[in-house]
């Protein structure tokens, strides 16, 4: 067996239909073309898990593959076997092959960049001036790279850095995408979560520019009375 013909006997078809509705694959939606077989989260992890030690080009083959359960099999062992080594070596090959990948447009949705960016952004903590690159993919016509460079910051805010995440949300503020709108929103929200002043005063400078969206994930935790607060001032 192979982690791919285990996949493909998880494949359940009907769920598969309503994944393709959800995450919106029809034409001109984001998620075009992209093909499902049905599995659950847990089956991929849990199949990943018995993979983890595939070497690169196997993983490339899943992530290359046209069926997205095979892509998030793939990026989950590259989380796995990136958490399970402290050699800085390791970590700088896996994150460089992750954004070979991404460049090949094989981490092509949503789902894909949240369960990895996390945890691979580790990477760019510990480099020395992680700005450029970041600025770099939040500059990039691609949907994904912007949704990168701001879930990226997730590894940051968990270090207690919270200034990346600030920076890179300035520079997304007036994105059209409701995808960055909700990716922004919820990194602010983390934010908030260690610092609920630094946050604060993110909204007084950009509240009234933030698409409503963005502002609604990123004060969810507030309470009602200051929620309504910024939702009033922002009109």
């Amino acid at each position: 067996m192979s982690a791919a013909s285990e996949l493909k006997a998880l494949a359940n078809p009907s769920r598969a239909f309503g994944l393709q509705k959800f995450f919106q694959t029809a034409k001109g939606q984001y998620g075009e073309g992209d093909v499902f077989l049905g599995l659950t989260v847990p089956e991929v992890r849990k199949v990943a898990a018995k993979y983890k030690h595939l070497s690169l080009s196997e993983i490339e083959r899943l992530t290359s593959s046209r069926f997205h359960e095979f892509r998030l099999c793939g990026l989950v062992i590259l989380t796995l076997q990136f958490k399970s080594s402290k050699d800085p070596l390791d970590h700088q090959k896996i994150f460089n092959f992750y954004m070979t990948q991404a460049k090949a447009g094989y981490v092509n949705n949503w789902d894909l960049v949240d369960v990895t960016a996390p945890i691979l952004g580790a990477y760019l903590v510990g480099q020395k001036d992680p700005y450029p690159f970041l600025q770099k993919l939040s500059r990039s016509k691609s949907l994904w790279d912007r949704r990168l460079a701001i879930i990226f910051t997730f590894a940051f805010i968990r270090a207690g850095e919270l200034d990346p995440t600030i920076e890179t949300s300035q520079r997304l503020l007036k994105d059209d995408h409701d995808l960055i709108h909700k990716a922004v929103g919820w990194m602010l929200r983390e934010v908030g979560k260690r610092d609920i002043q630094i946050l604060r005063e993110f909204l007084n400078e950009n509240s009234q520019e933030m698409p409503r969206t963005m502002l609604r994930y990123a004060i969810e935790k507030m309470s009602e009375t200051e929620r309504r607060k910024w939702l009033i001032n922002s009109r």
